[in-house]
């Protein structure tokens, strides 16, 4: 509970709206789905079963980034008035350099097979 208070508190101090708690509900499902999603990521290519502190930056980047694409969910891209935007499609695409770390190396699956016949 004191992490996702502690992210909340981040990420609305990075967003600008410190003084602002009406923003508080929307801005706790997004966290809470956005560690959610993670740690299903983490369970499914690693070992872990919940998100290390060093990458909890992730978490808050990324819930930031939800937050201001509210009402564009569907969207790839969007343009107004020569302002153009382009969402990716896999948020955690920018992420996977560093969460590759902590994939475990698997020497035996890495190790090929040659057959001449």
């Amino acid at each position: 509970m004191r992490q996702l208070v502690d992210t909340l508190n981040n990420v609305k101090t990075l967003l600008g709206i410190e003084e602002d708690d009406l923003q508080d509900r929307p801005l706790t499902i997004i966290i809470s789905n956005v560690r959610a999603h993670l740690t299903l990521w983490l369970k499914k290519h690693t070992d872990l079963k919940e998100i290390p502190e060093e990458l909890n930056f992730i978490v808050e980047e990324l819930a930031i980034a939800r937050f201001q694409r509210i009402g564009s969910e569907a969207m790839k891209s969007e343009s107004v008035e020569g302002h153009s935007v382009t969402y990716n499609e896999d948020d955690f695409a920018p992420y996977l350099s560093i969460l590759s770390a902590y994939i475990p190396y698997d020497e035996e699956k890495k190790r090929g097979k040659v057959c001449f016949y």
